[in-house]
C-alpha cells in the first residue's frame, strides 16, 4: 500500500472509531487518540494487523478473559491500560 503517514493514522483512527461492538469503539477510539501519533512505523504494522481481528476476540483480549496471541501481548497489554489511567 502507498499511503503517506498522515493517511494511515487517519485511516488507522477511523478503523478505530468504526468497530463491531460498541465497546472496542471507545476502547480503541481512545487509544488511537492517545498513542498513534508517536509509534514507530512498525508499531503501527502491529496495530494495523490488531484492527483486522473479531472485535468479540479483541474485547476478550482487552479484559483479561482470553490471553492473547503473542504477537499482540504487548499491545494489547497497552490498550488495556487506557482506562486504568
Amino acid at each position: 500500500m502507498n499511503e503517506s503517514h498522515e493517511d494511515r493514522l487517519k485511516r488507522l483512527k477511523m478503523r478505530s472509531m468504526r468497530r463491531g461492538i460498541k465497546e472496542m469503539d471507545l476502547i480503541l477510539t481512545a487509544y488511537a487518540d492517545a498513542n498513534l501519533a508517536k509509534m514507530s512505523p512498525a508499531a503501527l504494522d502491529t496495530y494495523d494487523a490488531l484492527l483486522r481481528e473479531n472485535d468479540q476476540d479483541l474485547y476478550q483480549w482487552v479484559t483479561g478473559q482470553v490471553a492473547p496471541p503473542t504477537a499482540y501481548a504487548g499491545l494489547i497489554q497497552d490498550v488495556s491500560q487506557v482506562f486504568q489511567k
